[in-house]
């Protein structure tokens, strides 16, 4: 009987560790709301240094430390219009209200309204997330700089 129970432990015990594995991979693919602060704060001292042309330019190449597993910067310019767009390229110039807010509202009016009084803003909306080919809840860090918003989302599958 021992030897069933301790042959059936470690056999339990390697399906756990096998299961946090697999877990822990699944997080790995995701950007964390921190990872995606700090983009952000990249790409405003980016935009600042290099200048607006070459900023959006480098944001949409989608190179890092632009894009990273499905953290990505987009930028709106004052036509509400993308101006960047690190993961989804062909989107730049589309108009950026096509995009819903949570509250039903375009993410460019609502992120352009919010960055004007506060500087930055945070927009819950749904987008389809690179990584996975989904429509999945997205959040929005955005902060005004020069002529545009800029911003990095997280997924969240919820």
């Amino acid at each position: 009987m021992r030897y069933f129970i301790r042959k059936n432990l470690r056999r339990l015990s390697a399906l756990f560790i096998l299961a946090a594995i697999a877990l822990a991979g699944v997080a790995a693919d995701r950007g964390s709301p921190a990872e995606a602060k700090v983009m952000l704060m990249k790409a405003v001292a980016h935009y600042r240094a290099v200048g607006r042309h070459q900023a959006l330019a480098d944001f949409t190449a989608q190179k890092p430390p632009f894009r990273d597993r499905d953290l990505y910067v987009v930028c709106i310019d004052r036509e509400l219009r993308v101006s960047a767009n690190g993961a989804f390229p062909d989107n730049v110039y589309v108009p950026a209200d096509i995009l819903k807010a949570a509250n039903g509202e375009g993410v460019g009016t609502v992120a352009w309204r919010l960055t004007g009084t506060m500087g930055q803003a945070m927009v819950r909306y749904r987008w389809v997330n690179p990584a996975t080919h989904r429509m999945e809840w997205k959040i929005g860090y955005f902060a005004r700089v020069g002529e545009d918003v800029c911003g990095v989302g997280v997924y969240s599958p919820e």
